[in-house]
């Protein structure tokens, strides 16, 4: 049996046996390897070898079994805060919960749990006389189901699986067969499944290796979906498959050659056509086809670097967003039917320096736009008579547009929530001004959001810059310098972390705590240059912005010096390993999950899914500029001899976006070059991927358990 794997069985009973000895961490084995650029720049990789495709190498499984166990050991201590975390946490959730109701095609869908399960059950009620979304909800609430058509229980579709998870399922226009994919290892590499809705009988074929995105067309037999590249994961080719039929011989109808573009599928708003949309870092296109007829697909304007453009169809023409002409914060155009080129276009909603916008949903009197100002989201309303914007009811929100299934209505339905405000649909009569409730995320175990407080505050930047920050915390939080504090911060792919309520920081909050949200520069918050002011060559803006966030809240008296822990995950986890390089005193906890930090090697390697797609974002390190910035900030390069920060970091096994390895490696050199005494727990749950185990209540056993640990670290009782 390979040493490794003899370590991970007997550490921890050694380790437990004397719980005065201080467990020792794992010592990951050292071999020479060389990683190469094009252009003949060379880097020693001792832990190369961590990383197997296959995830099957015994001495790899080895090492990561006995960094479990180490951290078994390690939070053994805080076991009981942990139980108590998660018990809090789980005591706040409704467990018999459902959604909100929404019609199409004659029937009402909503997800709806049961009380002790994990999973979801995806069902509908057939539309009525006296059937609306408040009395569904009613019923739900009763545990009235009469009349309920159950779509897929994923409670009895999970089963006996480590992790199981339903991507997305669609039924037919016909409302008779269900379509829907599923994943079993937390990978993304999801299967295909049929099932007749009238007998419930599954039908014979599958269909492999796909995303999980699906169309029907018109005729309720053809299904088309988009096939996955093995090896890269990268969406490559949609293909359509006829009910009944052998999927080996299912026809390509679009294959896309530039490995650098994602792809997707879609159906018009009027229900009219079926869209390919193929998207870059900074590239569109679209192509459509009639959805009663869908044999050949026209480009609406074809792809040109820098042009970024997406598109819908409603009342006899096409409605597009896009960035074209100088258009930075975005600006939306129409197009007739039939239109082939951005010539056909026309200015209908203006671009702004001081607006972004976000979104579009089209209806049958008025149009409903998503747009950020200010680093906050707003919905403006654009009708035959003007405009207007629906309000919010705090300083610091989140808000946005909800699922609004059919166009023929004066209702707009939207989501608001606020760092104290739990998540919140309601709908807007826009002729008469009439808002109706629909829902407030119940949230329970005496939580009363009046017994807390939000701000929103500006931080300077060490260039100037204001820098958007969200913060809550509980009544009586006095910003005398002693509390402890957790900052939160993403600052990629333009993604903006809004403020939203956490049912789980409820109980940071309630042990003196304060949270943070840093809107740092690679997000959107502040429009489209706030994204392009935080990657490629400014990259490094994003990790400075969170750092001086930090300062600012210390500053200000949020928190004490030595009492500030950091949190980021993915993308996130990048910016946790750049600030424990540039700022490591600034920081008693930081907790890292899926942290992509070994930027360079990863991006040298086109064969790691979704390498090609991330080159105008990071930077393509073949290009020896690129190469020299990303070397001067990605962690696992920039490690080095001093005292960092006790750290959590947490992969999944299977994660196909941040490989397991990239934080093995990251932690096996920390450890070979950390001066401190302070603990760094590595976690790998080796049945998922990059959200983690699947299931409603998994997550916050592990979410309890690094809040157990950075608790322990910055002295909160």
């Amino acid at each position: 049996m390979n040493s490794h794997v003899l370590i991970a069985g007997l550490f921890l009973m050694s380790s437990l046996a004397n719980a005065q000895t201080p467990p020792t961490p794992p010592d990951a084995d050292k071999k020479t390897h060389v990683v190469k650029a094009p252009f003949g720049a060379e880097r020693q990789d001792e832990y190369y070898w961590l990383r197997d495709d296959s995830r099957k190498d015994a001495a790899m499984l080895g090492y990561l079994m006995a960094e479990n166990a180490y951290a078994d050991a390690v939070l053994a201590p805080t076991k009981p805060v942990q139980d108590k975390l998660y018990d809090e946490i789980v005591a706040r959730i409704k467990q018999d919960d459902a959604s909100v109701p929404y019609r199409d095609r004659g029937y009402w869908y909503y997800s709806r749990f049961e009380t002790g399960k994990d999973y979801p059950i995806h069902a509908r009620r057939k539309d009525g006389p006296g059937i609306d979304a408040l009395s569904i909800q009613q019923a739900n609430a009763a545990g009235d189901f009469a009349g309920e058509d159950v779509l897929l229980d994923v409670n009895a579709l999970a089963a006996g699986k480590d992790y199981y998870s339903v991507g997305d399922f669609e039924v037919s226009p016909d409302n008779r067969q269900l379509a829907y994919a599923d994943d079993d290892n937390g990978r993304r590499q999801y299967t295909i499944r049929f099932r007749d809705l009238a007998t419930g009988q599954a039908y014979p074929e599958t269909i492999a290796g796909v995303s999980p995105n699906l169309v029907w067309a018109d005729d309720n037999k053809t299904l088309f979906y988009v096939e996955n590249d093995p090896e890269t994961l990268l969406t490559v080719r949609v293909k359509k498959h006829v009910l009944g039929t052998d999927p080996k011989d299912d026809p390509v109808v679009y294959e896309e050659a530039d490995d650098s573009f994602y792809m997707g599928i879609d159906r018009t708003r009027d229900e009219r056509y079926i869209v390919i949309g193929v998207s870059s870092t900074v590239s569109d296109e679209l192509r459509y086809a009639p959805a009663a007829d869908p044999r050949e697909f026209t480009v609406l304007a074809k792809r040109a670097r820098d042009v970024e453009y997406d598109a819908d169809h409603f009342g006899g023409r096409w409605v597009i967003r896009t960035n074209a002409d100088a258009a930075t914060n975005f600006k939306l155009v129409t197009a007739a039917d039939g239109a082939t080129s951005r010539k056909d276009w026309k200015d209908w909603v203006a671009h702004r320096d001081d607006v972004f916008i976000e979104g579009f949903e089209l209806f049958d009197g008025f149009t409903a736009v998503a747009e950020r100002s200010g680093g906050l989201e707003r919905v403006r309303l654009l009708k035959p008579d003007g405009e207007e914007y629906i309000q919010a009811d705090e300083s610091a929100y989140s808000m946005g547009l909800d699922v609004n299934s059919e166009p023929d209505t004066d209702w707009v339905r939207y989501g608001y929530t606020s760092m104290t405000t739990p998540a919140t649909v309601y709908e807007l009569n826009v002729t008469t001004g009439e808002r109706r409730l629909l829902k407030r995320q119940p949230v329970l175990g005496g939580f009363d959001p009046s017994n807390y407080v939000t701000e929103r505050l500006w931080a300077t930047a060490r260039d100037g810059t204001s820098i958007p920050v969200s913060i809550v915390y509980r009544k009586g939080f006095e910003k005398n310098g002693k509390a402890a504090l957790l900052q939160y911060g993403y600052g990629s792919y333009g993604a903006s972390m809004d403020p939203g309520f956490s049912v789980t920081a409820v109980s940071l909050l309630d042990r003196g705590m304060a949270y943070a949200i840093a809107h740092i520069r690679g997000g959107q918050e502040m429009g489209r240059r706030w994204y392009e002011d935080g990657k490629l060559l400014k990259k490094k803006n994003t990790f400075t912005d969170f750092i001086d966030v930090t300062d600012f809240l210390v500053k200000e008296g949020y928190a004490a010096p030595d009492r500030v822990a950091a949190h980021g995950g993915s993308a996130g986890g990048l910016l946790m390993g750049a600030i424990a390089n540039m700022a490591p005193d600034k920081y008693r906890v930081i907790l890292s999950q899926v942290p992509f930090v070994d930027v360079v090697t990863t991006m040298l390697d086109p064969s790691i899914p979704l390498t090609t797609n991330e080159y105008d974002e990071w930077g393509n390190p073949e290009q020896k500029t690129f190469y020299d910035y990303i070397a001067t900030y990605s962690p696992y390069d920039n490690l080095e001899a001093k005292a960092y920060p006790a750290m959590f970091v947490g992969t999944g096994l299977w994660d196909s976006q941040v490989q397991y390895w990239e934080p093995a490696k990251y932690v096996a050199r920390l450890r070979d070059l950390n001066t401190s005494s302070e603990p760094v727990v590595f976690r790998t749950n080796m049945e998922a991927g990059h959200g983690g185990k699947s299931g409603r209540f998994r997550r916050y056993r592990e979410q309890a358990e690094m809040y157990a640990f950075m608790l322990e670290r910055l002295g909160v009782e």
